[in-house]
């Protein structure tokens, strides 16, 4: 009995583990059941300190900003250094006299363009072409291309001012020279018409080139001859060149081939007469 007991109240004295039930006449000890179901702390939430610093440190940037802007303020105006140039002085007296018709360009240019176009040589006949009276019109003009829809609004586009035409036929050669003048108010409008005349006349195919004594922009071109079923073989040339405001525009055909020194002469002498 007496190791009985004394192993009984060994067990009432040992501390049964979490959660556990004690058997059946064992008295659990005290605060047992209040240590089973305390629940553990929860952890403490990073990134709180870290943001509190970053805010201090914007509204610190900010502060010092403001505070900078404050100061500049109140502070005079810092004067800048004066321009290092001599005064310029007036010329007095009269002016240059004005350059006389024979030298100043856009006299010409400004005139009759007919009267600068060449003259039809002895022997020639009139060829047949739109202005029977040396002008095209716009819509005219761009007649003569095939797609006239499209050229017509880009001579719009490009403020076309006039163009004055002459054509003639002699010995089975059509002559056909075209002055094509533009406003040019806001664009350079004959130079890239006359570059664009350029770049088609060198894409046909048998094509020979020259430039054009005289001309720093001026070419004159001899084309393979055309064939197409049911008609003769054709042959033709053509020049182009431009000077001020002005695009001339040298068109030739006919039955047998074009040499070059005819193209070439016939630019030579129109530009001259510009």
């Amino acid at each position: 009995m007496g190791g009985t007991v004394e192993a009984a109240e060994r067990s009432a004295g040992a501390q049964a583990p979490a959660g556990a039930v004690a058997p059946a006449g064992v008295v659990a000890p005290a605060g047992a059941e209040a240590l089973a179901g305390e629940a553990v702390p929860g952890k403490r939430r990073r990134g709180r300190t870290a943001a509190l610093i970053a805010g201090a440190a914007v509204l610190g940037i900010v502060a010092g900003t403001c505070t900078g802007y404050l100061v500049q303020a109140e502070r005079e105006p810092t004067r800048l250094p004066s321009l290092a140039q001599t005064e310029l002085k007036q010329d007095k007296g009269p002016g240059p006299e004005p350059l006389p018709a024979a030298q100043d360009r856009r006299m010409k240019t400004d005139g009759d363009l007919r009267r600068l176009l060449l003259k039809k040589p002895r022997g020639a006949e009139d060829a047949e072409f739109v202005a029977s009276d040396g002008w095209f019109s716009i819509e005219q003009y761009a007649s003569v291309y095939t797609n006239s829809d499209v050229m017509f609004t880009d001579l719009v586009t490009d403020d076309l001012r006039r163009v004055a035409a002459t054509a003639w036929e002699k010995g089975g050669l059509v002559v056909e020279i075209r002055l094509v003048q533009f406003r040019q108010e806001e664009q350079l409008s004959a130079g890239s018409y006359a570059d664009n005349n350029h770049h088609w006349a060198g894409k046909k195919a048998g094509t020979d080139s020259w430039e054009i004594p005289g001309a720093v922009n001026g070419e004159a071109y001899v084309h393979a001859a055309t064939r197409e079923p049911g008609y003769l073989p054709y042959y033709t040339a053509e020049a182009h060149v431009w000077r001020g405001d002005i695009s001339m525009e040298i068109w030739l055909t006919a039955d047998k081939p074009i040499s070059r020194s005819t193209i070439l002469d016939l630019a030579e002498r129109q530009l001259e007469r510009l």
